[in-house]
């Protein structure tokens, strides 16, 4: 019995060791992202808010989709926005809102509930929509220390998203909110897309990973 008792009490300790190792080898990856990231923005190579595709001063020619349909979606964001401005400004700083292939995405965090299904049915007036994705969080009281995590996630995120050949960085945008990160952009395949969800589970204290990516394939019109 004693016998027994060592070989499972052996089992369990090599257990806990090599899931401490794990937890470890990821707080270092984790610390190293940090820094890397850091020494980018210094140098000026990637901006803190860095959003490629979805953000400005990234020329048209690296995003997959056609010029057409890029055209489209700016007008369909445009007027989402403008709808949103005349229903509540306040809205302009509180909700980001991202328009792929005629698909609409919705972040941020609103007041109520009520809200949230107010911009979800203001989003469907728009001409165009092909469907709409609300993530769109509900208001608690301000916390510093979990808003510093997330920002601080989705900065690790970025960086190890940059530092991956096989990852076209600049296709996707990254919200992270409590610990949960969400992910919007268009992956080139679907290995990118993996590698993409792969990275980001990767991240130390991450909860959940939510990806809304879009293959080129799936895309109404696809480039030549």
């Amino acid at each position: 019995m004693a016998s027994l008792f060592s070989v499972v009490s052996s089992d369990l300790s090599s257990s806990v060791l090599q899931e401490n190792a794990a937890i470890e080898i990821k707080a270092a990856k984790n610390k190293i992202l940090i820094v890397i990231f850091l020494s980018l923005v210094l140098s000026g190579c990637v901006g803190v808010s860095s959003k490629g595709i979805f953000g400005t001063g990234v020329s048209v020619a690296l995003d997959p989709r056609t010029v057409g349909t890029q055209i489209d979606d700016s007008i369909m964001q445009k007027n989402l926005v403008a709808k949103m401005i005349i229903r509540d400004k306040k809205h302009l700083i509180s909700v980001k809102t991202k328009v792929l292939d005629g698909r609409i995405f919705l972040t941020g965090k609103v007041d109520n509930p009520e809200e949230k299904l107010q911009l979800t049915k203001l989003s469907w007036e728009i001409k165009g929509v092909r469907s709409v994705r609300n993530d769109i969080k509900i208001k608690e009281k301000f916390n510093f220390k979990s808003s510093a995590k997330d920002i601080l996630i989705t900065s690790q995120l970025r960086t190890a998203m940059i530092l991956n050949k096989n990852i076209k960085a600049s296709n996707y945008q990254i919200d992270t909110y409590k610990k949960k990160i969400y992910i919007y952009g268009i992956a080139l395949t679907s290995d990118e897309k993996d590698l993409v969800i792969s990275e980001a589970k990767e991240i130390l204290d991450v909860k959940d990973v939510v990806a809304s990516i879009l293959l080129v394939e799936d895309l109404r019109i696809q480039k030549d």
